[in-house]
């Protein structure tokens, strides 16, 4: 009789690292010698669950069993468990193999043809099913504690991440292990959020962008293709501010548990959480779903600087026919009057209060020098911390380059080139642009010359902004690139900005720049030291 082997394990590391498989093969062998049967076929299903068929080996099992007629009379597994491990699942497969005159036998759980015999079956399906269960919760108490406990369960760890192995010793003497920062690719994670939040050369990069430029200079997610939504990912996961979550879906199903039973485990951050914030932020703002590419394009002044005090934008609405112009809470828009109990405003009426109140309050010279001297502050409370991770920053990057240096040299005394070293040197070259890249993003707080503002600086500025302010394409561009959003409640209208981008827009002044927006400026759209003022009625 024909017979073919079917021999699994649950996981990929037991398929590796395990014996099991070539024993199962072994001890179906000897018993198909013993029993006049020759194996015509094997099946190898390395790390595959048998609670359900997605098994691709199983698949193309059955589909050889079903066929007319079959490639062999009888399937040989070590035990039922290897087959399935739900009792229904198994007696469905049982039956279509059977019609098609293919049977399945174990050669440890020998059962009869009879009655009996199936009821025997069915009673070994059971018990392995409720010990598949009861591992599986056992397994996942487990893996939850060592979480607890301050280890390491996930699988794989996340880019930019290595697991290492402790001292301490687990289940079956594995030794338990702790997430670390990996280098190189930490390297590659901040570049991301730098390169998301300041752009490059002058010039803002969304996430495709930041794709492409990695890709045009061979950086890899661990040798594979970066894809916009691994990009999305990176910069959206609180990973890399050193929170990883366990147990927050289910397994089996996929649902999501609920946030009291997710088990958090924390490890060194790659990036800080006020970048994170802000990378967040970007991210909410750039939606398509809260900023529709048309309010970039909108020829309205204050379209998406514009927000309700409920919290939603407002948008530009008609009356009339289109004889009268408003600003309107979207939300009450969408919803209905009951939704915000904002009114309507002229369009026209707060566009030429907005510019009034920005020309004669925000850019009054006594104003300005305000807001200038607060920035002076903040700079010097930061500007040591900032200066030790730059140097920080110039000690990696001169052991990296040493290191670059160093294969060259043995490059050219006759050191072998291999994969490995074409390995090591693109990762040197990407760790030296991820440096390079980190270490202008630590400067760039510096770049604002805003010790050599002086009074007259601003005094020249303030009048040459307020007199081209009546020129409507250019207030628009100067509101959007200076004022982050206007908050609008009831009779008052409050401006937010950064006083980072202001003392940077007023140096562009003093260059003679200043006739235009510089199109490197929204990196400094820095929002956590905004200047709010109220405009009036």
């Amino acid at each position: 009789m024909h017979v073919a082997l079917y021999a699994r394990v649950s996981t990929t590391r037991q398929a590796e690292n395990d014996l099991s498989i070539p024993d199962q093969l072994r001890q179906m062998k000897d018993w198909c010698r013993a029993n006049a049967c020759i194996p015509s076929l094997e099946y190898i299903e390395p790390g595959a669950s048998a609670t359900d068929d997605k098994r691709p080996v199983f698949q193309r099992m059955i589909a050889d069993g079903l066929q007319k007629p079959p490639a062999f009379s009888a399937i040989i597994i070590h035990s039922f468990s290897r087959f399935f491990r739900d009792g229904i699942e198994f007696g469905l497969y049982e039956r279509k193999l059977a019609k098609n005159g293919v049977k399945v036998i174990s050669i440890t759980q020998p059962t009869g043809d009879d009655a009996g015999g199936e009821m025997m079956r069915r009673i070994i399906n059971l018990f392995d099913e409720h010990q598949s269960r009861e591992n599986s919760k056992h397994t996942h108490r487990a893996m939850c504690e060592n979480v607890r406990q301050g280890y390491y369960s996930g699988s794989r760890a996340p880019f930019g991440f290595k697991s290492v192995s402790t001292d301490v010793s687990g289940s079956r003497g594995r030794k338990k292990k702790r997430l670390e920062i990996e280098s190189a690719e930490a390297m590659i994670v901040r570049m991301i959020y730098d390169l998301y939040l300041y752009g490059y050369q002058g010039r803002m990069l969304g996430i495709k962008e930041i794709v492409k430029h990695l890709t045009q200079r061979g950086h890899t997610m661990r040798g594979n293709p970066w894809s916009i939504q691994k990009m999305h990912k990176i910069l959206s996961s609180r990973v890399y501010v050193g929170e990883h979550y366990f147990n927050v879906r289910c397994s089996k199903t996929g649902e999501k548990r609920p946030q009291e039973d997710w088990v958090l485990y924390q490890s060194d951050p790659i990036v800080s959480p006020e970048q994170f914030a802000k990378v967040a932020e970007l991210l909410e703002a750039r939606s398509p779903q809260k900023t529709p590419p048309r309010l970039v394009s909108s020829p309205n002044l204050l379209t998406g600087l514009l927000k309700c005090a409920c919290g939603h934008r407002m948008t530009a609405v008609t009356g009339k026919s289109g004889r009268y112009h408003y600003y309107k809470c979207a939300n009450r828009q969408s919803k209905g009057n009951h939704a915000c109990e904002s009114r309507n405003l002229s369009m026209d009426a707060l566009d030429a209060l907005i510019v009034e109140q920005f020309a004669n309050v925000i850019c009054q010279p006594e104003r300005l020098n305000q807001l200038i001297s607060e920035l002076r502050k903040r700079t010097k409370n930061s500007r040591v911390a900032e200066q030790e991770k730059i140097n920080e920053i110039s000690r990696q990057l001169k052991r990296t380059e040493q290191a670059q240096r160093n294969i060259i040299t043995g490059i050219e005394n006759g050191m072998p080139v291999d994969e490995t070293l074409r390995n090591r040197m693109q990762e040197l070259k990407g760790t030296r642009e991820a440096l390079l890249i980190e270490q202008a993003g630590v400067r760039r707080s510096h770049a604002v010359p805003v010790e050599r503002i002086l009074p007259s600086d601003i005094a020249a500025f303030s009048k040459a902004i307020r007199a081209k302010l009546q020129d409507k394409a250019f207030a628009k561009r100067y509101l959007h690139t200076l004022v982050d959003e206007i908050v609008v409640s009831g009779d008052t209208a409050t401006m937010k900005g950064s006083y980072a981008v202001l003392a940077q827009v007023i140096s562009e002044k003093k260059k003679g720049t200043s006739e235009e927006v510089p199109s490197s400026m929204f990196a400094w759209r820095a929002r956590s030291d905004s200047n709010a003022r109220p405009l009036g009625s």
